[in-house]
């Protein structure tokens, strides 16, 4: 068992497990905590508290004090350098005609480097750039090139749903999102109406995958022939999260339409390869666009 606080470095940014040090620390207290790359201003999210020794990765670094005045002051100092090197950075990119969009910067608590982050279609070469910047800020320089998906964390706003964006609110890791989960959430695949602002597949795809997944296992698909209490018929739809089948019936020389429970039933035929085909057939154009937003998505999580 160890004692551990959990900070961020970023309002949504990603929570990191600390050693409190000896510290009684309360959630929304400053500390300057020791890291890989110096010594970082952070806010406590998650305040002292003890965890078994498997749910962390050790050894944990240090908080080194709770935040003075002095040290609020030098961040708020840092916050407002980045602001200045951000127009400045973007003149140089405009001097040096390079085609990509400066996206944020940040300045390190201990001075000891600056970080650019920006979005391009392609690799730039931009040592000519860092010359510059090194030039003016007398510090190390760093580029980081991000995708589209941080880029929007970054800039924030509200999503179809009126809400602010996830990414922007809780999200601290993106995962990959794909077309089949839209399709087994029975979503229109227009992809207008499940990309987000950053033109990627929404990452709420990816909620209620697992559910979905585990419930279609116990269900037929459209066009399956199955044995009802009425006799067999075929499944024209599906109510996945209610584990309810529509199925057709047929009465004499017409059709009528029951719904029954999925345990009611028996599966003589699922035809499920036919039916996709068919759609896909129907919906190529959509997919053709879908599958080029899967890939980016893919090719940014895997970076």
């Amino acid at each position: 068992m160890k004692n551990i606080i959990g900070v961020r470095f970023k309002k949504l940014g990603k929570i990191y497990f600390f050693n409190p040090n000896g510290l009684d620390v309360k959630k929304g207290n400053n500390v300057i905590v020791e890291t890989a790359q110096g010594d970082e201003f952070a806010e406590v999210f998650i305040d002292n508290r003890i965890v078994e020794d498997e749910r962390i990765v050790t050894p944990l670094k240090k908080v080194i004090r709770l935040a003075t005045k002095q040290d609020e002051k030098h961040f708020e100092e840092c916050k407002k350098k980045e602001k200045e090197a951000f127009e400045t950075c973007k003149k140089k990119i405009k001097e040096h005609k390079l085609d990509m969009t400066l996206t944020d910067v940040e300045v390190k608590f201990d001075n000891s480097k600056v970080l650019f982050f920006f979005t391009a279609d392609g690799r730039i070469d931009f040592r000519d750039l860092v010359k510059d910047l090194a030039a003016i800020y007398k510090t190390r320089i760093e580029l980081r090139q991000i995708g589209v998906r941080d880029e929007v964390k970054r800039l924030g706003g509200n999503g179809v749903c009126g809400r602010e964006l996830c990414c922007c609110s809780f999200l601290s890791d993106f995962e990959p999102v794909s077309i089949k989960m839209a399709k087994e959430q029975n979503i229109s695949l227009n992809p207008s109406k499940i990309s987000g602002n950053c033109g990627r597949l929404m990452c709420c795809l990816k909620y209620e995958d697992n559910v979905y997944q585990e419930k279609l296992k116990k269900l037929p698909h459209l066009g399956a022939i199955v044995k009802t209490e009425d006799g067999e018929g075929e499944v024209d739809g599906v109510e996945t999260l209610k584990e309810r089948v529509k199925v057709k019936l047929k009465d004499g020389e017409g059709y009528y339409y029951k719904r029954y429970d999925a345990k009611d039933i028996k599966v003589i035929k699922d035809n499920a390869k036919e039916i996709e085909d068919e759609e896909e057939l129907k919906n190529k154009k959509e997919l053709e666009e879908l599958e080029k937003l899967e890939k980016l998505d893919t090719k940014n999580s895997n970076n």
